[in-house]
């Protein structure tokens, strides 16, 4: 073979070698996480006690849950949602997590049956008004909290106490989703 065709064959094992690393990287960005990388995502939504022993569920894309880890202490945590501009694992108490069903399933929550969440990597893809706002729009007071727990399901008279601002200081306790049935107190955390 002469060197122009070694040159050309070489060019064409190189281009194939790239186009093929950039394909894989490409697939590998849009392939689901692996369970074991949700599982460790949802166990930074809580203190580590309460992490390790939790049951671990994800919602799929097509919006089914799914079990990945069964735990023993009433908890159950979800790992980040990819679908979403920021962290925002939550770990939720049973009550919490009945409340977390009806919002997802638009009905309502049982009222006066508390619930408690952790979300410390905090969450920054809400709306402090909507509860089904998907992204932020001029009326729908997008909001970033830090780390923070949230106190769901309490009765009317225990969310008056707290301040009901559209666009609150979320460096205190405030009310999200207020005047809706999935209002919520929001307390932040160092």
């Amino acid at each position: 073979m002469n060197t122009q065709g070694s040159v050309v064959r070489y060019g064409v094992i190189a281009l194939a070698m790239v186009v093929t690393a950039a394909t894989q990287t490409a697939e590998a960005k849009t392939r689901a996480p692996s369970d074991a990388r949700l599982i460790a995502s949802a166990e930074r939504a809580a203190p580590a006690a309460v992490a390790k022993g939790a049951t671990i569920v994800s919602v799929g894309a097509d919006g089914k849950m799914r079990t990945l880890r069964e735990g023993h202490n009433g908890w159950t945590c979800m790992p980040d949602s990819p679908a979403t501009p920021g962290p925002d694992p939550m770990c939720m108490d049973k009550n919490a997590f009945e409340w977390a069903g009806a919002w997802m399933g638009h009905k309502p929550p049982t009222s006066g049956k508390i619930g408690f969440m952790y979300m410390l990597e905090g969450g920054t893809d809400a709306s402090n008004t909507d509860p089904y706002a998907t992204k932020p729009s001029a009326g729908n007071h997008w909001i970033k909290t830090g780390p923070h727990v949230m106190i769901v399901g309490a009765d009317q008279g225990f969310y008056d106490l707290y301040p009901k601002s559209a666009d609150p200081d979320t460096r205190a306790p405030y009310m999200m989703w207020a005047g809706t049935p999935y209002q919520h107190l929001m307390v932040p955390i160092k």
